[in-house]
């Protein structure tokens, strides 16, 4: 029997339209196919694997010469050695390329890859905002994108491991904001809860980082509760110059127990002076979204100082718009900045003496523990959620007459102390404020 031996470029070159050979064998199973494809030959390397004879193509001739036919089937060979099939590798190949094509096109269009943790974070994210203020939301995903995507987004959603996400953590922690960091863990394995609902995941690893961040310190807004020093932070706001906007707004805030954006955003459209009553619209109170959306005003009374005040300045900024207004700028209202800020031109340092939201302290504090009120009525004007042991959250309207009783006293009360009667010192303690 004749071996035939090795193909060699004079030996291809020579090949002619109208050859009557079907094929030419380079030996080792590989060979060349002639006329496959018009006038392009066909490189072919016959294999066997598993006890199956199976056939790759290798490219056409002359794209393909000899030396570079001759390596793919080296290549090849070298796969059937090590028990992969290279048709299959081929086609696995394939499908990777196709994957990283879409995964660049993806990342160029700013879009997550599939199965990514930042892929499944934005469809959780989509689920859970209509449970959410507008506010919450913007402020969890602006978390995500700066403190989370950039380290783990890309990665698969089930092959992120727990050092990965501490990593993540760490660098927030680095920056001081301890805070950012739990809420940012927190976020986190809602996610991964979700992936694992979904089959993204089979198990939540941030869960074996519990106890593994640094606690932040408790920081509440500066207030005042002892009635003396109280007293002087009233003839302080007495004795203050501003416009006649920024001085009302100062004389109310002590009395009402709001929060100072539900103060400043007033409008007149919410008041009824005549009924003593200020109904303040459920999308300004700090509430989820479908509390802002659909529930109740917040009902306000309004002891009689407040209302003479309000008449006084009606007078400047009403009959509607903003009740507390900006003075460059009517259309708007006044900075969220202001309360503070005049607190500190009266020589009140606002980080450890007292602030806008602190009146709310001073109030639930003295209302309960000198004056003795009930703590639910008082929460019911502060316009907490508070639940009574049944599990029935109590309606913010409720104790209504009760409320228009207490912040009545309670203006009275601050009356008596401008004036200096009655005034007793408190015990020295430490101010808090609460997260409401």
């Amino acid at each position: 029997m004749i071996r035939s031996l090795p193909l060699s470029d004079t030996t291809l070159r020579s090949i002619k339209p109208g050859d009557p050979r079907k094929r030419l064998s380079d030996g080792g199973g590989l060979y060349l196919l002639l006329f496959v494809k018009g006038g392009s030959h066909g490189w072919r390397l016959d294999y066997a694997i598993a006890g199956k004879r199976k056939t790759i193509s290798l490219g056409t001739y002359p794209d393909t010469g000899i030396k570079l036919a001759r390596e793919k089937a080296a290549a090849a060979r070298a796969l059937v050695a090590a028990g992969t099939d290279p048709s299959q590798q081929r086609q696995a190949d394939k499908e990777a390329a196709a994957q990283q094509r879409e995964a660049d096109a993806l990342r160029a269009a700013g879009q997550p890859l599939p199965g990514s943790f930042e892929q499944l974070a934005r469809e959780w994210f989509e689920i859970k905002r209509a449970e959410w203020s507008d506010s919450y939301a913007d402020k969890l995903m602006r978390r995500l994108e700066a403190n989370v995507f950039p380290w783990i987004g890309a990665r698969p959603v089930g092959a992120v491991a727990p050092p990965e996400i501490l990593e993540v953590l760490r660098r927030i922690e680095a920056r001081g904001v301890l805070e950012t960091a739990h809420r940012a863990k927190e976020s986190i394995g809602q996610v991964f809860r979700y992936a694992v609902a979904t089959g993204h995941a089979s198990s939540d690893p941030s869960r074996d980082l519990r106890g593994a961040l640094r606690r932040p310190e408790r920081r509440h807004m500066a207030a005042i509760i002892d009635p003396g020093k109280l007293a002087g932070l009233l003839c302080a706001i007495d004795g203050y110059s501003g416009t006649p906007v920024v001085e009302t707004a100062l004389k109310i805030a002590p009395m009402l127990m709001l929060r100072p954006g539900e103060l400043r955003l007033a409008r007149w459209d919410e008041f009824d002076l005549d009924g003593a009553t200020w109904a303040i619209a459920a999308e300004r109170m700090k509430r989820n979204k479908a509390g802002k959306r659909s529930g109740e005003p917040h009902i306000v009374p309004l002891p009689r100082q407040v209302v003479a005040l309000l008449r006084a300045l009606h007078l400047l900024t009403g009959p509607e718009g903003y009740v507390f207004r900006g003075e460059r700028d009517h259309q708007r209202a006044m900075s969220a900045n202001t309360i503070n800020a005049a607190l500190r031109r009266m020589g009140y340092d606002t980080r450890t003496e007292a602030t806008g939201h602190g009146f709310r302290a001073t109030a639930r504090t003295i209302l309960h523990e000198r004056l003795g009120w009930d703590a639910a009525v008082i929460e019911a004007q502060l316009a907490h959620a508070v639940r009574d042991p049944l599990g029935r959250a109590y309606n913010r309207t409720q104790f209504l007459t009760q409320r228009r009783q207490m912040l009545q006293v309670w203006a009275d009360y601050l009356d008596t102390l401008r004036t200096g009667a009655n005034v007793v010192q408190l015990p020295q303690r430490a101010a808090v404020a609460g997260p409401g």
